[in-house]
């Protein structure tokens, strides 16, 4: 891991970032400054994550996809023109990106994230990783929970997103607002023009592995009563994780009839396997997973941003340690799976 520092900033970036000073306070804005991130994943849900943390002033960002640039990325991946089809995802989202803040370190690296080891992931201070399958997705956290890396995972599947983070030991700032103690001299007037005063407060969160997350026994007696609580996008994820793996692929409007029925046989695998009902998710989720809708995408993306942020800058609670997302209902929710 980078050793977490905070850089001086500039008469310049003072100037650029006078707003965001304001509101997260100016340790905080260092800290940013100091941040390396990669990214892994530049399609619709990379391109808002890359908008967000870039326009908020993080240090650099590397953006990192060995695939190509298709005709579906025109639906949701903004900073690829598309005259661009056929070319390198992560090459073709620098130029756009770095035009956002031309004070962030922009680079891409189009080489398959399977190749790199342990080494690479050093080399930062956030991961943040998107449209990989399950496996991946296990060993890279594994990998930046020993480093003491900052951890991200996230996908859009149609109406359906979600976000994790693994943290680690995290330890941040919390400000309360309290009211000043009143003196001897106690009158109505006073009463309602009573000061307040900004309380700052240290504080620490623990995190959890995606792996222990994901390994959740549901019919062990605590669990099953908290069952109904949990949003069903959590084991729809699941289900889609899996059809990444096995098809190599997300489901496809171009194959959609196919992929509705492998959706539904993979659902009753995955429900089976965590001894949950197969009724818990009804047939009628296989119909909406299909494609990156850029208002899911801006959505989720919204919320990588804001915890990322948070995360580096030590400022406020982070969400521990998953944030779901129903397009169906427009409902969002926080949930903190696997950490008793």
């Amino acid at each position: 891991m980078v050793e977490q520092k905070e850089m001086n900033l500039t008469e310049d970036e003072a100037a650029l970032y006078d707003r965001q000073i304001r509101l997260w306070g100016l340790d905080a804005q260092k800290r940013l400054r100091a941040a390396r991130v990669l990214l892994i994943g530049l399609q619709g849900l990379g391109a808002e994550i890359a908008k967000n943390i870039v326009l908020a002033g993080i240090k650099s960002l590397t953006l990192m996809d060995h695939t190509v640039v298709t005709e579906e990325d025109a639906c949701s991946q903004f900073l690829i023109p598309r005259s661009k089809i056929g070319e390198n995802r992560a090459e073709a989202s620098v130029e756009r990106t770095a035009l956002l803040n031309p004070m962030v370190e922009v680079t891409a690296d189009s080489s398959d994230i399977a190749e790199k080891d342990e080494t690479f992931f050093q080399n930062f201070d956030v991961v943040c990783a998107t449209n990989l399958i399950k496996d991946q997705l296990l060993r890279i956290n594994s990998i930046c929970h020993e480093n003491k890396i900052k951890f991200f995972a996230g996908d859009v599947f149609g109406y359906h997103g979600f976000m994790f983070a693994d943290l680690n030991e995290h330890e941040y700032a919390e400000e309360t607002i309290k009211k000043k103690k009143e003196s001897g001299e106690a009158s109505a007037k006073k009463a309602k023009m009573q000061e307040e005063e900004t309380v700052v407060s240290k504080k620490s969160m623990s995190f959890v592995r995606l792996k222990e997350a994901l390994a959740v026994d549901w019919s062990s007696e605590n669990m099953s009563k908290l069952l109904k609580k949990v949003p069903k996008t959590f084991f729809i994820i699941q289900v889609l994780l899996r059809f990444r793996a096995q098809y190599k692929r997300d489901p496809s409007p171009k194959s959609k009839e196919e992929d509705i029925v492998n959706l539904l046989k993979l659902r009753d695998q995955v429900l089976e396997e965590l001894k949950i009902s197969k009724d818990f998710v009804d047939d009628s989720f296989a119909s909406y997973c299909f494609a990156e809708l850029s208002p899911v995408c801006a959505i989720v993306g919204g919320v990588f941003g804001q915890e990322i942020i948070k995360a580096v800058s030590q400022k406020d609670a982070p969400h521990n340690n998953f944030f779901f997302f129903n397009g169906l209902d427009g409902s969002g929710m926080v949930d903190c799976i696997g950490n008793s």
